[in-house]
């Protein structure tokens, strides 16, 4: 996908390939799953309150502890795999 891809296409890239998409860009994407409702889910979280690592493991977590249709039209904090 090209860096300067809109958010928008984004979200509708990230749905046509059946997968989630992780951003900290908050207000955009929250505005964007209530128009597109069928995403395959949106993980946010804030860039400023994380480091590198915890993001990752963060994430690892998220990973081993959720599945894919699970996701399926979901906003979820990634807060709720910070460990």
């Amino acid at each position: 996908m090209p860096l300067d891809a809109t958010d928008k296409t984004q979200l509708l890239e990230a749905t046509a390939r059946r997968r989630c998409i992780f951003t900290f860009n908050i207000r955009d994407f929250l505005v964007l799953a209530q128009s597109n409702p069928n995403h395959n889910g949106i993980i946010l979280a804030a860039q400023n309150s994380w480091t590198i690592s915890s993001l990752i493991a963060a994430l690892d977590c998220l990973l081993v502890e959720t599945q894919a249709a699970e996701w399926i039209g979901q906003v979820r904090w990634l807060n709720q795999w910070q460990r």
